[in-house]
């Protein structure tokens, strides 16, 4: 197995004490329309494959249900997943902040969170985080013996490591819904291509980032596995010591789509009265998104856009009426 795999580079913009909003980019995709049917992500259980988690955050703690270090952080200790990088915690956030009356609010605000921490502090620099490929490995097979219902996996690496595949795939048959950062070494040329793994892997839900003016990201990487794109750029969330930040990058952009799953799976699986299988959530999540008019290697199918089924069945009476 390849030794070393690293934390996608994400660029800080600001860091803040004290907010109280709901983020530009969870307005984007239209989670509050969705809150307002009563439809929050209640008991969707997400894995957080990232650098651990400040669990004593006041917009994460109700939400962190546990969590288990697979690093040689604090010597190793399992049950001691501090985030000592802040990007964990950071996605976290945007996926499940709670509603509380302060701070920020996250895509799905009653979903549960299972912290793991695959990514150890770099001590050679400062504000990097790197794991080894066996870490995320085990981290993904102990997601599927835990029975999460989601992954989300803001990191990557250049080399596609068999062990790895192999425990996407499993997830996948599991029906766990495996979401990915595209990852940001894009050169905003859509001819060109740039594959990180495990994003790279047709089997996962791959993201790439636009601005909250709906522009493609000039770093976000192209190519043909590209499924859907969510706000990645100028992000506000949670960082350690229950403080907030704004963070930018593809993986800002993914826990859009990570917690987008989350009150799809729980409306969906409402509407239909039973669960559904991976391919069936898959396909409401592309039901649900918005073609912005970028080549399909930058945008896949097109923006995560909750409230699309209601565009188009607006426009069809329209449709309807006018014909008449």
């Amino acid at each position: 197995m390849e030794n070393m795999f690293r934390l996608i580079p994400f660029t800080i913009e600001e860091k803040l004490e004290n907010v109280k909003e709901i983020p530009e980019g969870v307005n984007m995709v239209q989670a509050p329309e969705i809150w307002k049917e009563g439809i929050k992500g209640k008991d969707i259980v997400i894995a957080v494959i990232d650098t651990g988690c400040d669990k004593d955050h006041s917009d994460l703690k109700d939400r962190i249900i546990g969590g288990r270090n697979f690093t040689t952080d604090d010597n190793g200790d399992a049950d001691n997943y501090s985030d000592y990088n802040g990007h964990g915690t950071h996605v976290a956030g945007t996926i499940a902040a709670t509603e509380n009356g302060q701070g920020v609010v996250g895509v799905a605000p009653e979903a549960k969170l299972l912290i793991l921490k695959v990514l150890a502090n770099d001590p050679n620099n400062p504000g990097s985080a790197t794991g080894k490929y066996e870490w995320i490995v085990n981290a993904i097979h102990y997601a599927v013996d835990q029975k999460v219902d989601i992954i989300s996996m803001s990191l990557g690496g250049p080399s596609d490591v068999p062990e790895l595949h192999q425990a996407v795939k499993r997830a996948v048959e599991n029906n766990i819904l495996v979401v990915c950062a595209a990852g940001n070494e894009g050169d905003g040329n859509e001819r060109t291509e740039e594959l990180s793994y495990p994003a790279a892997y047709n089997e996962v839900i791959s993201v790439g980032a636009v601005s909250l003016d709906g522009r493609i990201s000039r770093f976000t990487n192209s190519n043909k596995e590209i499924d859907v794109v969510a706000p990645g750029e100028k992000i506000l969330s949670t960082i350690p010591g229950g403080k907030f930040a704004v963070f930018s990058g593809t993986s800002m952009a993914t826990p859009h789509v990570s917690g987008a799953l989350a009150l799809i799976k729980q409306l969906s699986e409402k509407e239909f009265g039973r669960k559904l299988t991976e391919p069936e959530l898959y396909a409401q999540l592309i039901k649900r998104t918005m073609p912005l008019g970028f080549p399909k290697t930058l945008e896949g199918n097109g923006l995560v856009y909750l409230t699309a089924p209601d565009l188009l069945s607006r426009h069809y009476e329209k449709t309807q009426i006018s014909s008449i």
